[in-house]
């Protein structure tokens, strides 16, 4: 839709009627006139020949409609797109994943079958980051090595595709979590505007990288980084054999306490996830933690025109000026 900054302008449209309304109109100055035989070859009012319009009112017209313009032109129009929705400022939220090779552990259950630790991950964490509108996402896998998947970014339909492609043992068979949180603190400290948040999901014990947890949650702590620790892996599992189904005991290297330490460290808390359901409810309590910004940023994209009329508007002045010259010079 266009858009007149000024509207009140356009009641100058009348301006140049007043001169015509308010001054006494001039008196015709009676001269000596050449007779021309065949005057009837010649126009009247105005020196066109036949077949051809009358000047005056060509030139008339062509005045109002560059008055016209060059007021449309100071009005100021402005063209307005269609609304355009703007990625709210949110929060800057980190997700630390362990794919070490105790993370293919089938002793979850999810739809009524056993998944490992990392397709609960995946199922439920994708779900958390879909309703993190707003905040810009990213993606730190972790396993020997730790190295970044995907930087923070507001296109978390990505970051929840890349999570679902990620494959146990693809950075290695240990648990360097120190090395996971140094990295992403790196990439945290980059950002200027928004709370740091970063959740770390492991189920093992630190047994590799070059960074200590305890150094990586200081450094954390220094740069206004909170850190939630979530431990995952359940005491038992439910296995077929040839006796049927059974519960077993299942292997658990988590170390709670370096975990409870590193989130206390940045002021987070530790959460223990020994099945499906506490960890989706544990999603839900960081969604309650840090609700997702309320409300709606949009922009309409403006595009100024008066440039558009006022060329007009000065062409046809030329032209009236040319008109006019090659008339006098008739």
């Amino acid at each position: 839709m266009i858009h007149f900054e000024w509207p009140w302008i356009f009641a100058l449209l009348p301006l140049p009627l007043l001169p015509r309304l308010l001054l006494p109109r001039a008196a015709q100055a009676q001269e000596a006139a050449l007779r021309v035989p065949h005057l009837d070859r010649f126009a009247i009012d105005g020196a066109t020949l036949p077949g051809m319009l009358p000047r005056r009112p060509l030139l008339l017209a062509a005045s109002l409609l560059a008055w016209l313009l060059l007021v449309v032109a100071v009005a100021r129009p402005v063209w307005f797109g269609d609304p355009v929705e703007l990625p709210m400022q949110g929060r800057n939220l980190m997700l630390a994943v362990d794919l070490s090779g105790s993370m293919q552990t089938p002793d979850y259950e999810l739809g009524g079958r056993q998944v490992s630790r990392l397709d609960a991950i995946k199922a439920l964490a994708g779900e958390f980051i879909e309703r993190r509108v707003g905040d810009r996402v990213g993606l730190v896998l972790f396993g020997t090595h730790a190295y970044l998947q995907t930087p923070l970014t507001f296109d978390r339909k990505t970051v929840h595709t890349l999570l679902d492609e990620s494959a146990i043992g693809l950075a290695g068979e240990q648990t360097a979590i120190g090395d996971a949180i140094g990295l992403a603190v790196k990439r945290l400290r980059e950002t200027a505007e928004g709370d740091k948040i970063l959740v770390l999901l492991t189920d093992g014990v630190s047994n590799a990288g070059e960074v200590a947890p305890a150094k990586a949650a200081e450094l954390a702590a220094k740069e206004g980084i909170v850190i939630y620790t979530v431990g995952i892996g359940s005491e038992t599992m439910k296995i077929n054999t040839f006796f049927g189904t059974q519960t077993v005991k299942t292997p658990n290297d988590l170390d709670e306490d370096g975990l409870r330490e590193i989130a206390k460290a940045t002021g987070g808390r530790y959460f223990r996830a020994s099945d499906s359901k506490q960890l989706s409810q544990i999603y839900t309590l960081l969604d309650q933690l840090h609700p997702v910004e309320q409300g709606q940023q949009t922009l309409r994209p403006r595009t100024t025109l008066f440039f558009w009329p006022l060329s007009l508007s000065l062409l046809l002045a030329v032209l009236i000026l040319l008109t006019n010259r090659r008339g006098v010079s008739a």
